[in-house]
């Protein structure tokens, strides 16, 4: 369920064309010292998302991402065509490259789903919704700008810093050696959310893994 302060915004579903593809993208910063930030498990989810698919991500012309294209789902209506992005601009600026896949791919924007850390939700869970505020992050900030609220959110929850270290601080650094031990379930659980999503629709998805 969504979270309660947020009253219904996150539990309605948007029916879209069946036929529509859908465009999954996984929120980072790119470059081999941010690749085990806590601000980079969208990255994360991804490229799991991609190794499910049997696919490399490869760069997308002129957007500054890397995509994936495949399908999820078993064979039939519920096989749905996906686009795995990543952003290859930085996190405060993935707006752009988000909006110029969706314009490209013809995608609904009830089919784009950012898949992204969330600082007020414990290590590990999940929470998914439709719309919404940004809750100050950027990367959401940022494609709200460029293509409105209406899209979905694949929340994966990270835990707020310790003591009185700077959010930014916390989030551009590594997830630590606890967390690393359960950090693969977690990154495999929200690819599996993703997929739910996508061929199940947001309701019955938020009722498995919301937590």
């Amino acid at each position: 369920m969504a979270d309660g302060h947020e009253g219904h915004e996150g539990d309605r579903d948007v029916t879209t064309d069946a036929g529509a593809p859908w465009l999954v993208a996984g929120l980072g910063n790119p470059g081999p010292e941010y690749a085990s930030n806590r601000h980079n498990v969208g990255f994360m989810v991804a490229d799991l998302l991609a190794e499910r698919i049997g696919a490399r991500f490869k760069r997308h012309g002129k957007t500054q991402a890397q995509v994936v294209e495949g399908r999820i789902g078993p064979p039939g209506p519920a096989n749905r065509r996906v686009i795995l992005a990543k952003p290859m601009s930085f996190m405060n600026v993935s707006g752009g490259p988000v909006t110029a896949l969706r314009d490209f791919y013809k995608v609904p924007v009830g089919n784009v789903v950012a898949v992204h850390d969330e600082l007020d939700i414990d290590y590990g869970a999940l929470r998914l919704k439709l719309g919404g505020g940004d809750n100050g992050h950027n990367g959401l900030k940022s494609i709200t700008k460029a293509l409105g609220p209406d899209y979905h959110r694949v929340r994966f929850g990270i835990g707020r810093p310790p003591g009185r270290m700077p959010v930014a601080d916390f989030v551009l650094r590594d997830f630590s050696s606890a967390e690393r031990k359960e950090l693969d379930y977690f990154v495999d659980r929200a690819a599996d959310a993703v997929e739910a999503l996508v061929i199940e629709g947001l309701e019955r998805t938020q009722s498995t893994y919301n937590s």
